[in-house]
């Protein structure tokens, strides 16, 4: 670990790691045509279509982290791409359900070799993506990433 990491904040290094993997995936996915954002969006709804589920692009901006508006937006440019189909959900004809056409699995499947690739890569000071080491940062990320960002709020939730 350099000097400079060793007195640097959690929050700098988590700062810093979001922004390197951001690009990495964005300049591995490049060649298929998507960038970071349309690679989590497409990746994420890929996964959730093998499980069954066609969601809307509400829940799966909840599911990425996006905001529901950037969501909206990636999804019309994918849907203009070819790649992201958009219907009207039956059950709330607010809502937008999303799907990949055939063309959008195939390069998602494509884009995911490629995305566990780097993947791979990264993690092997770790001992790579099955090591003990990368399965305990998975569990603390997992464990960040739970806490909510207001706490106020949600003890008022709690309290209501």
């Amino acid at each position: 670990m350099s000097s400079a990491a060793e007195s640097a904040t959690a929050g700098f290094l988590v700062w810093r790691l979001s922004m390197k993997w951001r690009v990495a995936v964005d300049r591995a996915v490049a060649p298929l045509g998507l960038t970071h954002a349309q690679y989590a969006l497409m990746a994420s709804l890929y996964g959730m279509q093998r499980s069954g589920l066609q969601p809307s692009q509400r829940r799966l901006a909840d599911h990425t982290g996006l905001e529901p508006l950037y969501v909206s937006k990636l999804a019309r440019a994918l849907e203009a791409a070819g790649l992201v189909a958009r219907t009207r959900d039956p059950d709330d004809p607010r809502a937008m359900q999303l799907s990949l056409t055939e063309q959008g699995h195939d390069i998602t499947r494509r884009a995911i070799k490629v995305v566990q690739g780097l993947l791979d890569q990264l993690l092997e000071p770790l001992g790579g993506q099955d090591s003990p080491r990368a399965r305990q940062l998975t569990r603390e990320l997992a464990t960040l990433l739970d806490v909510p960002l207001d706490p106020h709020a949600e003890n008022e939730k709690e309290q209501s």
